[in-house]
């Protein structure tokens, strides 16, 4: 392959150390794609979490965890995805890294039935996005063009049930519960006045 979207220098280095290169150039020659089946969408629209990695300007790294209702995510296009950002805890560490550096890479993973994609692409944030309108809860709205999706070998997923959604997770119908460490002084102090637990009780 003359040009990788996967790999770059330090794979190769590795790939040719334990002789995988051709079998890396094969797998993303049949499994990487910039552009979602239906498999993907239906995949990705019926995760309530993924892990989201960002880096900073510099490159530093940061990876989150993302939750909500089965949905939360959507395929909006042939090769872009969009999910919510929900209250936080205001550091905006994923969207602010996002801000100045727009490589992100997403993992979904399902793990009572082991399976896990991969999305690697470039993210943007929007304040006026349509979907807001749609999407209970969500202060902004994050756009992914993917660049390549692709699945990974399951085997070495723990097989783990879902015991509860979280009740924090916004809905249609549902107003989430404050958290408690929003009730706290050090913290309730310094609540942006509009925050629903701004001069909670104690």
């Amino acid at each position: 392959m003359s040009e990788s979207k996967l790999y770059h220098d330090g794979s190769r280095r590795l790939q040719d150390r334990f002789d995988t290169r051709r079998l890396a150039d094969r797998m993303e020659e049949v499994i990487a794609h910039d552009v979602f089946t239906d498999a993907d969408r239906e995949f990705i629209e019926s995760r309530t979490m993924f892990f989201l990695a960002t880096a900073d300007a510099e490159g530093r790294p940061d990876c989150s965890y993302k939750g909500g209702r089965p949905g939360f995510v959507r395929v909006v296009g042939p090769g872009t995805l969009a999910f919510p950002s929900y209250d936080g805890n205001g550091m905006f560490k994923s969207l602010g890294n996002i801000l100045v550096n727009p490589h992100v890479g997403l993992l979904f993973v399902d793990f009572e039935n082991p399976r896990r994609l991969r999305v690697n692409g470039r993210a943007s944030v929007h304040e006026d996005d349509p979907l807001l309108a749609e999407l209970v809860g969500a202060q902004l709205i994050v756009r992914v063009q993917v660049q390549a999706a692709f699945p990974n070998c399951p085997r070495y997923i723990h097989r783990m049930q879902v015991v509860e959604e979280s009740s924090y997770a916004p809905c249609e119908g549902h107003t989430p519960p404050i958290p408690e460490w929003k009730t706290r002084p050090m913290f309730r102090e310094v609540l942006p006045p509009t925050d629903p637990a701004h001069g909670s009780a104690r």
